[in-house]
């Protein structure tokens, strides 16, 4: 791995991240494909057109279906969704938050219950790195337990702390996957996760402490689970200046268009989230304009590409908003194929623009324009 700074302007940062599977440039959007696909109906072929670097995937779901090992046999998560770009696998900590009512957290790891079918799971740091290496994705997440961002400070302390133990258990783990000659990506990369709810104190003792580490990387964890905005960013304030300056930081799970440049701001360089893809699902639209929330009666008989001048195979293809609220209305999987493609590339589109104001150094005049212009309805304001 090699991490190179090629700008700065601030605490923004432009970037490059080289990999064994091909470099990234950051600030960069991971595009989510839980399970190996992107929901939508969007094919690895679909993600390069669209101008995707790099793809997150779920190792808690591909655990659970196909399995792992399954993965494992047919090559890893690259052979099996053909894409030959970086691939990001978190670890299954997420779901020791979302599937609270499903499971029970010991120093050992964590026992689940299966959302599909009830089936007993156990999965701790060693676990967790087993399974990513069978995936071999380029970047696994160290195993964590992501808590309420407003849980008792009490609870927040002894969380943090086993999370920084299973951190230790998880990069002891992942050398010695890496040495062992069956194993896929021998060169797989282990990003560490920063927790702390949202206590400044316990955030940037956690930072200094994995810091410390020697990781490949560096994220930041259990924000957009429940905090305010300004919460979020109050906390990235105060927790990467104290992360290695020489590593990437990431992100999880963050998020939209404003979240994303306000953070660039705060020194971000990876992001991802579900917004897009879900969002596009119901027919809201993002553009640099604001969200077109397509099943509104106005757009029955317009014209108009989702936006005017965007590159998307759907803009450029000429196709109507008429038309593709007519699909979303009667549910036409083409019409949500439509929405997805055009908000994945609204996203990677966004962070080329922004790499772009970085490299030029206008990041900050950028930021304000377009902060501006996301608070519209899908139009530009006519200055008449």
């Amino acid at each position: 791995m090699k991490y190179t700074i090629i700008k700065q302007e601030g605490l923004a940062k432009r970037a490059r991240l080289e990999t064994v599977h091909g470099s990234v440039e950051t600030p960069v959007f991971m595009n989510v494909a839980t399970a190996a696909a992107i929901k939508g109906g969007l094919s690895a072929d679909d993600l390069r057109q669209i101008g995707t670097q790099i793809a997150l995937c779920n190792t808690y779901h591909l655990h659970v279906r196909p399995g792992d090992e399954t993965v494992y046999k047919l090559g890893g998560l690259h052979s099996f969704m053909r894409w030959d770009r970086p691939i990001l696998t978190d670890s299954g900590g997420f779901q020791v938050f979302s599937l609270a009512d499903l499971r029970k957290i010991k120093e050992e790891g964590v026992t689940f219950h299966s959302h599909i079918d009830g089936a007993r799971i156990f999965m701790g740091p060693e676990e967790s790195m087993r399974i990513q290496s069978h995936l071999a994705s380029t970047i696994a997440m160290a195993f964590d337990e992501c808590a309420p961002s407003h849980a008792e400070r009490d609870y927040v302390e002894r969380s943090v702390a086993r999370t920084t133990r299973w951190l230790a258990r998880c990069k002891a783990e992942m050398q010695r996957l890496n040495s062992l000659e069956e194993t896929i990506n021998k060169e797989q990369l282990l990003f560490g996760i920063n927790q702390g709810a949202v206590y400044p104190d316990i955030r940037i003792d956690h930072a200094k402490q994995i810091a410390e580490m020697e990781l490949d990387g560096y994220a930041v964890g259990g924000l957009a689970v429940g905090e305010t905005h300004e919460e979020m960013y109050m906390i990235l304030d105060e927790v990467v200046p104290h992360l290695p300056k020489d590593k990437p930081t990431y992100l999880m799970g963050v998020g939209t268009p404003q979240n994303i440049l306000e953070s660039v701001d705060r020194g971000i360089d990876f992001f991802d989230c579900v917004y897009p893809s879900r969002n596009g699902r119901h027919g809201n639209l993002y553009t640099s304009y604001g969200t077109v929330r397509i099943k509104n009666a106005k757009y029955a008989l317009d014209p108009r590409p989702i936006e005017e001048g965007c590159s998307c195979p759907v803009c450029r293809a000429g196709y109507s908003r008429a038309y593709i609220r007519h699909l979303v209305r009667s549910q036409e999987t083409l019409g949500l194929r439509m929405c997805v493609m055009h908000n994945l590339y609204f996203y990677n589109n966004l962070m080329t623009r922004i790499r772009e104001a970085l490299d030029n150094g206008t990041f900050s005049a950028f930021k304000k324009t377009m902060l501006d212009q996301l608070e519209g309805d899908g139009d530009p304001i006519d200055p008449a």
